[in-house]
Order: C-alpha cells, then structure tokens, then sequence
C-alpha cells in the first residue's frame, strides 16, 4: 500500500525551469498545489541558461515545463526543440491567438506592453503620437533609451520590421539614435529617473518598470503614453510557459498550463509584476487598469523572434548602441 501511494505522488509532481523571478512565481505553484495537491519543484534562473541545460539534458531532463519571459525567448526555445506541440481547447480558447505560438508550442500568460513614457513637467500628451515620430525634429537632444542589447528593444524593432519592412525601421531607428540626449541607459528604472531629472523628456519602458518606480517613487513627474492608437497599436510582449518535448509527467503539466490561463492564476500570474492577463476575459489588477486601456497590436508575437536577428543587425547599422 506504501509502494501504491508512493508511485502516485511521484506522478503529480512537476519541475518547472523559471527564467521568471521566485518571488513572481511561487505564489502560483502553492496555489496550484494547495488546490490540486501536485507538488511542484521549481529551477530559476536566465532564459539562457536555461535552454542550454533544456538542451543538453535532452530526454533527460527532469523539466516538465518552461517559464519564460518575452516572445522572442519562447519562440527560440521552439526552435531550438526543447518544447512540445500542445492541442489544447482551453488554451486555444482563454489565450488569444496573437499571443500565442502559431503551432502551440508556448502560450502568453501575462502581458507587458513596451510603451512611451513622458515628463508630465515639460511635456503634454497632445505633443506624443506614435513609436516612429520619436524621431521628428522636436525631439532633438530630449529622448532617452535603452540598450540595443536588451531583448525587449529587440523585440520593438523586430516587431517594427514586420509592420514596415527593414529599409523603413532603419530610418526610424537612425532617427531616434539622432534625437538622444544621452548615452544608453542599462535598464528601463535608470532611463525614468534619468527623465524624472531633467535629463530628458521622453522615452520607451516597459510597463511594469513604471508600475514598480512608481510605487517606490509616488511624486515622480512621470506618465505613460499609449502610441500609435490610430494605426497598429501599442507593442506589447508576454511572459508564457511551454510543456518541454521530454516532459515525463505530459498529461499533468498539459493540465497546469491550462490552469495557469484561468482566472486565479491569471491574475496571481499579473498582478505580482503589474502585467495585463493574456486571458482578456479577466481585468488587471486596479493599479494598472489606472493606467487607461490602449488598443495592442494584435501581430502574432512570435515575429519577435523570428526577426531578432535581423533587428539585431539594424540596430547596429543604424548606431543604436
């Protein structure tokens, strides 16, 4: 009978491989766990190390899933084989196709949207319109970005070639480089505070980093923007998770991310790093929903990996450093 019991636990426990911080997602295992009874063991660490151990265990891994963050992540570890197709009805239905992999083999969770941020000192909404005038003449020596080398620029500009071609994203781009106030900055939180200073008027930024600096930072002059309302749509980019191709426990893991588009884990899933849930049937948490609604662009997000490399290369062309 011991044996018997045994056997069973071992079959309702996963391992889950996290590129998403522990804070961010443990709330979600124990949830699962309380409420199912699987046990969930969890790794965290990079997206890059990540898929090169995916790789090298091979059929050996003791991984039932990955946890990762932006398209361009998820569409590489696809192609790199480390995850399996999954049919399933209820993901099909509570994750809209756009955020999603055009053959299922990962699937948005949470949504960011990489959006422009303005000094509400200097600067008046009327003034901001889309991702491409950031590079008109008025902006001279006042816009602020970040690195070329963060994946989530990569993204942007990946996502721009699809919508304009890559002759007409290096001219924006080029034009952008143009109007900088300064160098670079390494992460999104510096380029606010760069903003907030004076030191520009405007910029681009995830979401949730001005969630985050604004919870720190209450009195910082700072708003978001929602661009290009009139044609595609604002950027946006997802956290998902994928069933790995040598999952051991298949059936089981299937079944938790499909629990992780419900409305609980949907919202644990967001609300922890201020993000929109992919399931659009439920609301963001109320600090976000704050924000105001904006119209995303609905390109599949997988052409954020698809064309990184070539995005890569432009931004390089064009002197984004």
């Amino acid at each position: 009978m011991l044996l018997s019991t045994t056997v069973t636990f071992a079959a309702e426990e996963l391992v889950v491989y996290s590129a998403r911080n522990e804070q961010l997602i443990k709330p979600l295992f124990d949830a699962y766990t309380a409420e199912t009874g699987t046990a969930i063991k969890f790794i965290t660490d990079k997206e890059g190390p990540l898929l090169e151990r995916l790789k090298a265990e091979g059929k050996n891994t003791p991984a039932d899933m990955l946890i990762t963050v932006d398209a361009g992540n998820l569409w590489l570890a696809a192609k790199e084989g480390v995850l399996a197709k999954v049919n399933s009805k209820t993901l099909k239905a509570n994750i809209p196709a756009y955020l999603r992999d055009p053959d299922n083999r990962w699937f948005g969770l949470s949504v960011r949207a990489r959006t422009i941020v303005y000094s509400t000192a200097r600067v008046k909404p009327a003034d901001l319109s889309t991702y491409e005038a950031l590079g008109d003449a008025s902006w001279k020596g006042r816009l602020c970005l970040r690195t070329s080398k963060k994946v989530y620029n990569q993204s942007l500009v990946a996502m721009m070639i699809a919508r304009h071609g890559e002759a007409k994203t290096e001219e924006i781009v080029k034009s952008w480089v143009a109007n900088l106030a300064t160098d670079v900055f390494p992460d999104d939180t510096k380029l606010m505070e760069a903003i907030a200073a004076g030191q520009c008027d405007v910029g681009i930024v995830n979401t949730y980093y001005y969630g985050r600096l604004m919870m720190k930072q209450p009195e910082s002059l700072l708003a978001l923007f929602w661009p290009n309302q009139q044609d595609r749509g604002v950027h946006v980019n997802v956290s998902g998770a994928g069933v790995t191709a040598h999952s051991k426990h298949r059936a089981a893991a299937v079944k938790f991310l499909e629990w992780l588009s419900s409305k609980k884990a949907q919202n644990l899933f967001a609300d922890e790093n201020m993000e929109y849930p992919a399931n659009p049937k439920f609301k963001p948490h109320a600090g976000v929903a704050a924000w105001g609604t904006f119209k995303p662009d609905t390109i599949n997000v997988s052409k954020a990996g698809s064309l990184q490399a070539k995005a890569v290369m432009l931004m390089d062309r064009a002197g984004y450093k």
